[in-house]
């Protein structure tokens, strides 16, 4: 059964061509085109478009979606928590421990394949689209595209900024001042090529950053993203001496917990059909619960 990923122009858009509004609005390539009207993928209003055909406002255009004939990963039985889900993405809440995709010497047992897991429960067969990605042990909202096209619009959020995410971690000491901006480029570890390094030769990096409690020993920050360099934040926040608690890389290890307290709380996008903003939060885990609870020395309620 073919699928088709609906449109409406706005009323600046009304007056493009067909063609116009495919290669200008959606970055459709001349070479997509002529694939899609071989296979009478572009329907004006139920039928057929001419391409030469103006857009009116109350329009209706249709593309066929053009989905790959394989996931790309070994589909595997396992649980899936959807966040938020549409015709054209899902986000994922990845627990801590689990990759994102397979990498090294993991093939296996990462979110990925059990999204393709999930998907071939449902009948699909889709290639599996990770529009970013987070370390292992980091946990929270991940995005992924249903198809090539939606991969290809969130990718240029993702580079626009308008494709936000928004962090949580916890930190030693106090961060002075309580909020601010890290400004400094990362690049590969002399010595250790696993991790990263502050670099005046690397590649410009920056994040912003905030405090939301401060504990005695410790401190509860969110942090947004300019870019999106491996290890960011944890370089960074290591960088101005506040390292992530229980980061055993660049940080030190934790009785508090047994990974990096690091999530990713919020994912902000734009819709892809619809004009407007989609907010999607991924609930704290309970070992970053109970962190704040030992570093705090009570129990929290309400976080932040």
């Amino acid at each position: 059964m073919k699928s088709f990923c609906t449109y409406k122009p706005t009323a600046e858009q009304a007056g493009l061509t067909v063609e116009a509004y495919l290669k200008q609005v959606l970055q459709f390539s001349g070479r997509k085109l002529q694939r899609l009207t071989r296979q009478k993928g572009i329907l004006l209003n139920g039928r057929p478009a001419y391409l030469q055909k103006k857009l009116r406002p109350q329009d209706t255009l249709k593309v066929l979606v053009q989905e790959d004939a394989a996931y790309g990963v070994l589909p595997e039985p396992g649980s899936v928590a959807i966040l938020y889900e549409d015709a054209a993405l899902l986000v994922l809440n990845k627990p801590a421990g689990q990759l994102v995709h397979p990498a090294g010497q993991t093939g296996g047992g990462t979110l990925a394949n059990f999204l393709a897991g999930h998907l071939r429960q449902q009948g699909i067969i889709s290639a599996i689209r990770p529009v970013h990605r987070l370390d292992r042990d980091t946990s929270g909202c991940v995005l992924f595209a249903k198809n090539a096209h939606s991969q290809h619009l969130l990718e240029q959020q993702l580079a626009a900024g308008s494709l936000n995410r928004v962090y949580w971690a916890l930190v030693q000491g106090k961060a002075v001042p309580p909020a601010g901006t890290i400004d400094a480029p990362i690049g590969p570890h002399p010595r250790l090529p696993n991790r990263r390094s502050i670099d005046s030769r690397g590649e410009a990096a920056t994040t912003h950053y905030r405090t939301l409690r401060q504990f005695p020993e410790a401190a509860l920050l969110e942090l947004t993203l300019d870019t999106g360099r491996t290890h960011q934040i944890r370089v960074h926040l290591a960088h101005l001496g506040y390292p992530i608690i229980g980061d055993g890389m660049y940080g030190a290890r934790s009785t508090a917990i047994a990974r990096q307290a690091l999530h990713a709380a919020f994912l902000t996008f734009r819709h892809l059909e619809e004009d407007r903003e989609v907010t999607v939060q991924a609930p704290l885990p309970a070992d970053f619960s109970r962190a704040v609870d030992a570093l705090s020395g009570s129990r929290a309620e309400g976080l932040p």
